[in-house]
């Protein structure tokens, strides 16, 4: 049967309970006391960015996307519509002046050239026979003529004698009369040959001079034929490189239509892109920054902007400062930053992740200031693709983090370890 406990055993597990109680109460306390030390956030040194402020240039730039193109490109086209017998050169070739790129094929040509030479053979031929007719015709006119003109003096002669003899009334008045007659008639038929002859002549001149006229028209003809016969030869007419040229032989091409393009990489310019959202914020001879590579920046001014806009971009050229830079290759991508405004003397920050939501407003940044980092509200002004201007908030020398801190935002500061 069950016995009551001792009472100093009793006594003794009261005091174990309250002891272990006790020290259960001095550790809460301690945890409340030293944990919110040892959870605080904090920056790694190591792991964070920082950057004083300065006073230094600030531009206001937009970002467009750019390709770097040759600043001379130049299409050869097929003057004929003829087939592509050979190709002679490949993209990428280095072209001398006159070098063969393209043959084709030139027997139409070649046909019609020699066309217009037998068509202007037949028409001389007729113009020669028609300078033989006229000459021969106006010496038969001329005979005529003369023979006309000698009747019409021996008329006139015998008419005046009539008329002498009339007054001493030796001939009759009759045949005076008709001696007169004769010789009227005589003087009109000259005049009627003299018109005929000029009549053939100015006749026989028109012909000539038409018949002229088609061979100098079957020349000009020719003459174009055998120079899209040279032109057909499709040749580099300058040097440079080869960037294109049509990839098939056999392939028939139209008259007109491009068959090889070439370019003279010496010299490039670059084509960029930006967002129709920033259409009318763009302007010819606005100041350009190229980055070619993380460290080449090169300068340059809008040139050109495409008046319109295809799939919601706006396209435009940047004639560069430098157009032969040894960073500069074709169709090599480029960031394009276009100034929009300047600052030559403002307090300027590195940008940052901490900042990249940069622009004109107010930012909450984090100031190093000892061992601690003091959340500080500032304001900026404009913004470029690698500083921030600072209107308030911050003096020259501060230090600033600027990596990505949207996780410490909500403290007011954050040790530094």
């Amino acid at each position: 049967m069950d016995r009551p406990l001792d009472r100093g055993f009793r006594r003794r597990k009261l005091a174990r309970q309250g002891l272990l109680a006790v020290l259960a109460l001095g550790l809460l306390a301690a945890l409340l006391v030293y944990l919110p030390g040892w959870i605080k956030p904090s920056f790694d040194k190591e792991r964070i960015r920082t950057a004083k402020v300065e006073v230094g240039p600030v531009e206001a730039t937009i970002t467009a996307s750019g390709t770097v193109v040759p600043e001379f490109e130049q299409l050869l086209s097929s003057p004929i519509s003829s087939r592509v017998v050979r190709i002679l050169e490949r993209p990428g070739a280095l072209l001398r002046i006159g070098q063969p790129i393209i043959e084709l094929d030139l027997s139409q040509v070649t046909l019609a050239v020699e066309k217009l030479g037998e068509e202007m053979a037949l028409k001389e031929n007729q113009r020669t026979r028609l300078k033989l007719d006229l000459d021969r015709r106006l010496r038969e006119l001329d005979t005529r003529w003369r023979i006309k003109r000698l009747e019409v003096q021996n008329l006139q002669v015998r008419d005046q004698q009539y008329k002498q003899l009339q007054a001493s009334g030796v001939v009759a008045k009759d045949d005076a009369r008709q001696a007169r007659i004769a010789a009227e008639r005589a003087a009109i038929e000259l005049a009627q040959v003299e018109g005929e002859k000029k009549d053939e002549e100015a006749s026989t001149q028109a012909q000539i001079e038409g018949l002229a006229l088609e061979v100098k028209i079957l020349q000009r003809d020719q003459e174009e034929a055998r120079r899209r016969l040279e032109q057909a030869q499709i040749r580099a007419d300058q040097e440079g490189v080869l960037t294109w040229v049509i990839p098939q032989e056999g392939a028939a091409v139209g008259q007109g239509e491009v068959v090889a393009r070439m370019a003279d990489l010496s010299s490039f310019r670059v084509e960029a892109t930006i967002s129709e959202v920033h259409a009318g914020r763009v302007a010819i001879g606005l100041p350009v920054k190229v980055k070619v590579d993380e460290t080449t920046y090169l300068r340059g001014t809008v040139s050109r902007v495409l008046p319109t806009i295809e799939n919601g971009v706006v396209n435009l050229v940047v004639e560069l400062e430098e157009p032969s830079h040894r960073s500069l290759r074709p169709s090599k991508r480029v960031e394009v930053y276009i100034v929009l405004e300047e600052r030559l003397k403002a307090m300027r920050l590195q940008k940052g992740p901490a900042l990249s939501g940069g622009g004109i407003g107010e930012v909450p940044v984090f100031v190093v200031r000892g061992g601690f980092a003091y959340r500080t509200p500032i304001r900026l002004g404009i913004t470029s693709f690698d500083y921030c201007e600072v209107l308030e908030g911050l003096m020259e020398g501060d230090e600033v983090v600027i990596s990505e801190v949207k996780d410490y935002i909500h403290m007011d500061n954050v040790a530094i370890k």
